[in-house]
């Protein structure tokens, strides 16, 4: 018999910021209850599906109380005897049916909010995983056609920058990936490890209020220079013995220091008595990448142009992409429609997955097997607003992303995805996989 939905409840919460989020109960007809949280990006693309928020004065404006109401009165209603098993459809029927806004880009969700509707697709994910008495991830793998379960590199953003940090730093995070781990808890000690011996250098370079942390857990100190970020991570490794073991990505973020009336990149863009004198173009930029990539052992590059930048990011994947992953985070959003111009253009090599870019499973399942499909890697990623809701861990198992990106080896909403994976790892017991070297191109498409 089948198991369906029989109640589905609202409410704000709150995420790592203080910010206000929606969570979502989902109760089924054998009586379990099963619950999700949307998390929330500080640095969001323009092209992002809307996430709804109340305006006003109460929580400077961020509260989700029409978000929260939209699922108590539009969605639960509608959905309440729906079997829990079929996601595609219940996705598709909130997204095109009770939302039904659409923009050039496909399906915005401007009537209800992405994170009304990704809050209830998230938590019927997680029912229709109960009612098959499956892991998550496996239900998820079943969802996507994929019959390899990979546990994935993390990617532990140890420096912030950008629009995460109040230092001068241009570039927005400055990550780890323990490639040459041959397992996830592996993977965990050495980024630990690393992390650690990174803030006592900081420590004794920069002082002691240099080792507070960000948003994602990373360190801030005030470093002028992003050569300078990734000076100190290869003195980390080297002082951690993990030399050859562990490679660097960087989330560069440039939309947020790109200038669209001189069409230049602003690299003191923080500093207030800018004079201009560290604006570059994107010629210019695709040369520092390229320098960075001859000095370090770079292996990704996310957001390395403007989101409409479509022009450098070609001219960049053409130039290093077959060492270096170009991921899309502004430029692709999770959005198919923007994932199918970029694999026509071959402006990118990787898509950086999030969930709530998009606002379901279905549409999130859809824009990873046709970055496999095109030879992509695929970087599953937290936001920088976060809940302490671990789905994006079985996430990245099930749909055999082969890396994941969700924070510094620090902060409890970070290390509750960490800690889940090391869960699944000891599920899996023999069967487990660890992505490795492996991690841009860990399983064949499904």
């Amino acid at each position: 018999m089948a198991v369906t939905i029989s109640a589905i409840k609202a409410r704000q919460i709150f995420d790592s910021r203080g910010n206000p989020t929606v969570e979502v109960d989902v109760t089924t007809s054998d009586g379990a209850q099963y619950r999700a949280a949307v998390p929330s990006g500080a640095s969001t693309g323009i092209y992002e599906a809307l996430e709804l928020r109340d305006g006003g004065k109460d929580f400077m404006g961020k509260g989700v109380l029409k978000a929260v109401s939209n699922v108590n009165d539009i969605i639960a209603p509608a959905l309440i005897g729906r079997d829990v098993t079929n996601q595609t459809a219940i996705d598709q029927f909130m997204v095109e049916h009770l939302d039904g806004t659409q923009n050039e880009w496909g399906w915005c969700k401007q009537k209800l909010g992405a994170n009304a509707i990704l809050a209830v697709s998230l938590a019927v994910c997680k029912a229709g995983a109960g009612a098959k008495k499956i892991p998550l991830y496996q239900h998820i793998a079943n969802l996507a056609g994929n019959s390899k379960l990979v546990l994935p590199v993390p990617s532990f953003n140890i420096i912030n920058g950008g629009s995460h940090a109040g230092n001068k730093l241009a570039m927005q995070e400055f990550m780890i990936l323990p490639t040459g781990a041959s397992s996830f808890q592996e993977a965990m000690k050495i980024g630990s490890e690393v992390y650690h011996h990174l803030k006592s250098i900081i420590k004794k370079k920069y002082g002691q209020d240099a080792t507070n942390v960000g948003d994602e857990g990373g360190f801030a100190p005030n470093i002028q220079d992003n050569k300078e970020g990734l000076e100190l991570i290869k003195a980390a490794i080297e002082k951690a013995g993990y030399t050859g073991k562990v490679t660097i990505g960087m989330d560069v973020a440039a939309s947020e220091f790109y200038d669209d009336k001189t069409k230049m990149y602003d690299l003191d863009f923080k500093t207030e008595q800018n004079d201009g004198s560290k604006r570059i173009t994107g010629d210019q930029l695709i040369e520092l990448y390229q320098s960075f990539c001859s000095e370090y052992p770079l292996v990704s590059i996310e957001d390395p142009f403007d989101q409409d930048d479509w022009e450098h990011y070609a001219k960049l994947t053409a130039a290093i992409g077959e060492k270096v992953q170009i991921v899309g985070d502004d430029l692709l959003v999770t959005n198919p429609k923007r994932v199918a111009k970029a694999i026509e253009e071959k402006s990118a090599n990787a898509l950086l997955l999030k969930v709530n870019q998009i606002g379901s499973v279905t549409e999130s399942i859809e824009a990873v097997r046709m970055s496999k499909k095109a030879g992509w890697g695929v970087m599953t990623s937290h936001r920088s607003g976060e809940t302490e809701d671990t789905f994006i861990a079985d996430l990245a198992v099930g749909l055999a992303t082969g890396q994941i990106k969700t924070g510094a080896p620090c902060r409890s909403e970070r290390l509750a995805k960490y800690n889940q994976l090391l869960r699944i790892e000891e599920e899996l017991g023999d069967a487990a996989v660890y992505a490795g070297v492996n991690f841009r191109a860990p399983v064949e498409p499904y």
